[in-house]
């Protein structure tokens, strides 16, 4: 397994892949912390959800990690999409029988691969938190924001929790990806279905039917993230229930790529 992981490992560094990635998820970091930073004191809303945070709430202990967290459900679409390509285009390109060839145990692939990725998930969240942290203390300035609670014990928690939760949520949705590709077998198909699913028809079924969202997987998982709390919805309720819908999909899933025959 050890050695599936290194070679995952070297695939998900290529540049065209890790740094394209890398640069696209700090460009969105950079971008959302600098709106909510730049629109302070303009009377005009500075948060994704249309509301007006002031600069007397971002000089609180959790307001160095506030950027942060608003990108964090792009951090998981990011994973999504990079999970499902990396498991689907192994049928795509024909790989897997080379792969058996050299491991015949096939979830010795599947854990491997899943190793490497989450590894991966762990560097994109920790590099897009610095750019994002960073970009806070450059522009806490210009918004009048004390930071001098952010370098305490309470600020340095909050830092160290939120980063958990990203990355958990980050990994659910990369294990989603994954669930995606090995059902699918194909780039372009699993991720079009795992984001329509994750920004489209979940946003559309939570608006029709308000009930439905403490149960949709994607609202759940984002909820994580968030540290619980959205839409009245707890933190372990979205914890359990992730797990519940990932564990029974990785099950399924990974039935059918125990027992599916490899074509050339």
């Amino acid at each position: 397994m050890f050695r599936v992981f290194l070679a995952e490992s070297r695939k998900l560094r290529r540049p065209t892949l890790a740094i394209s990635t890398l640069l696209t998820v700090s460009g969105l970091s950079a971008l959302f912390t600098s709106i909510v930073f730049l629109r302070l004191n303009s009377g005009r809303p500075n948060t994704k959800r249309g509301q007006i945070i002031t600069a007397a709430e971002l000089s609180n202990a959790h307001g160095m990690v506030y950027g942060f967290k608003l990108v964090a459900f792009f951090l998981g679409i990011t994973a999504l999409c990079v999970f499902a390509s990396q498991t689907a285009q192994e049928y795509t390109h024909g790989t897997l029988r080379n792969l058996l060839v050299r491991q015949p145990s096939r979830m010795k692939i599947l854990f491997g691969k899943f190793a490497a990725m989450t590894l991966f998930a762990l560097v994109m969240v920790t590099w897009t938190g610095a750019v994002s942290i960073l970009t806070s203390y450059l522009l806490a300035g210009k918004g009048h924001v004390d930071t001098s609670l952010w370098s305490s014990g309470a600020g340095f928690h909050y830092l160290a929790q939120t980063t958990i939760n990203i990355l958990l949520a980050t990994i659910g949705f990369g294990a989603l990806g994954m669930i995606l590709g090995l059902l699918f077998r194909s780039p372009i198909t699993s991720i079009a279905v795992g984001v329509l699913w994750s920004l489209i028809l979940e946003t559309i079924l939570g608006a029709a039917l308000s009930s439905t969202q403490p149960w949709l997987p994607g609202q759940n998982i984002a909820n994580i993230a968030e540290g619980g709390g959205t839409q009245g919805v707890s933190y372990m309720h979205s914890i359990w229930l992730s797990l519940i819908y990932l564990g029974v999909g990785l099950a399924i899933v990974s039935t059918l790529f125990k027992r599916r025959d490899v074509a050339n």
